[in-house]
């Protein structure tokens, strides 16, 4: 039933055809994140003429609202939400962490604790804390507390029914020292081990995804992909990353993911999304991303807009709006120099938003405070990106992929 072939390859990027219970996904491949079940602003109709393929949704906030219970009633995401195609699920270990201590501190994580300190009075109050056993935390909905292991992880992402879901891991913060990375990463590969075995319990037919950590540290990041790559039948990469960090862990990888025969696993690399780590990702050989960032910037007035030199302009003295590394790929509608400005979103862009609406229509929108502005701009980002990846498939297929690289990062 999961079955990942590798069409074409051009160097590390490959495309291939991700077959799964509920559809196939051609990969590269970007997932929006439908956080609650839903894309902010979107309906299932938008997704599906823009091209989406496959959805990432959040297992934490799911089973805490409506709660992964009554999913599972309308057997499953696929009958809640009315989505047809393939879903995925991570495995709320993030949002168990980041919304609970790790936000107390400032951070996404939060320090190793032993037997000893579970009950010390420095943790007593916590809104979480992690264990060898799992995580404890409160709701951030209304305060009941709840206990995430492993094994509970598998259970609820079996209850929401989706095609592909990830192993419980542990996220060590950037900051960290190399023994706390360390001890956190093994502690994840325990935690794998335990995911594996539920897997198999409850005779699920998902899809799962081991998740390589092991921070900025070389030794550990090949450690645990070693480890990922004979236990999983597709490969997970997560962690904080900075650009050069990123780039740098997926090349140390590399090697290790391709051992034994296993290049035909599907690799997905978690909560990545901007344009230019897309660019780098599927050139170090990634497959699948997700990230709700094309979403978020749009709801604060970023829109994306590519690298194309050409450009109708209204005035002679009018800047061209190009983008490059150093924008982001993005500008501001709701900037004052937009306020006036007859041209489409992105004149190289065939979404429909772009075909109607112009951005000063889109600028007086957000000056406003119109709900519309948001789907407008959603719409656009998100469209931008998925046609983006088809331009990347195509030109993987027709062996031009450094070419595309390069006008694009150039």
């Amino acid at each position: 039933m999961n079955e990942f072939n590798i069409l074409n390859k051009q160097n590390k990027a490959r495309t291939g055809i991700l077959s799964l219970k509920h559809g196939v996904v051609e990969t590269p491949a970007f997932a929006p994140v439908a956080t609650r079940a839903t894309v902010k602003t979107m309906t299932n109709e938008d997704l599906l003429e823009m091209g989406s393929q496959i959805l990432m949704c959040n297992t934490y906030h799911l089973f805490l609202k409506p709660t992964s219970d009554l999913i599972e009633r309308y057997e499953g995401l696929r009958g809640f939400m009315n989505w047809k195609k393939p879903i995925m699920t991570d495995s709320g270990g993030f949002q168990a962490f980041s919304l609970g201590l790790g936000a107390e501190l400032g951070a996404s994580k939060f320090e190793y604790m032993t037997k000893e300190q579970e009950d010390s009075k420095h943790v007593k109050n916590k809104i979480a804390k992690v264990t060898e056993e799992g995580v404890h935390f409160q709701s951030v909905y209304n305060g009941d507390k709840h206990f995430f292991t492993p094994e509970k992880s598998i259970q609820i992402q079996k209850q929401l029914g989706a095609d592909m879901i990830f192993a419980f891991d542990e996220c060590s913060p950037p900051s960290a020292d190399y023994e706390y990375t360390k001890q956190s990463m093994e502690r994840t590969h325990r935690w794998l081990k335990k995911c594996v075995s539920e897997h198999k319990k409850l005779e699920s037919d998902q899809l799962l995804f081991g998740i390589i950590q092991g921070g900025k540290y070389r030794d550990l990041r090949e450690q645990s992909a070693k480890f990922v790559n004979e236990h999983c039948d597709a490969i997970g990469i997560g962690g904080s990353f900075g650009k050069r960090e990123m780039n740098e862990v997926l090349d140390w990888i590399y090697p290790f993911i391709n051992e034994n025969g296993s290049e035909d696993k599907p690799r997905h690399l978690l909560g990545i999304g901007t344009i230019e780590d897309i660019f780098e990702g599927v050139k170090r050989g990634i497959d699948l991303f997700d990230c709700v960032g094309p979403q978020m910037i749009a709801r604060t007035g970023y829109i994306y807009v590519g690298p194309d030199s050409e450009e109708t302009k209204t005035d002679k003295n009018e800047e061209k709006t190009i983008g490059n590394k150093e924008n982001k790929f993005r500008y501001r509608v709701s900037n004052a120099r937009y306020d006036n400005d007859n041209r489409p979103l992105d004149p190289n862009c065939n979404c429909k938003m772009c075909k109607m609406y112009s951005r000063a229509y889109l600028h007086h929108l957000f000056d406003v405070n119109e709900y519309s502005a948001k789907r407008i701009a959603t719409y656009h980002n998100l469209y931008f990106i998925l046609n983006l990846m088809k331009e990347i498939r195509a030109s993987i297929n027709e062996n031009t992929f450094e070419e595309l690289y390069n006008t694009w990062m150039g």
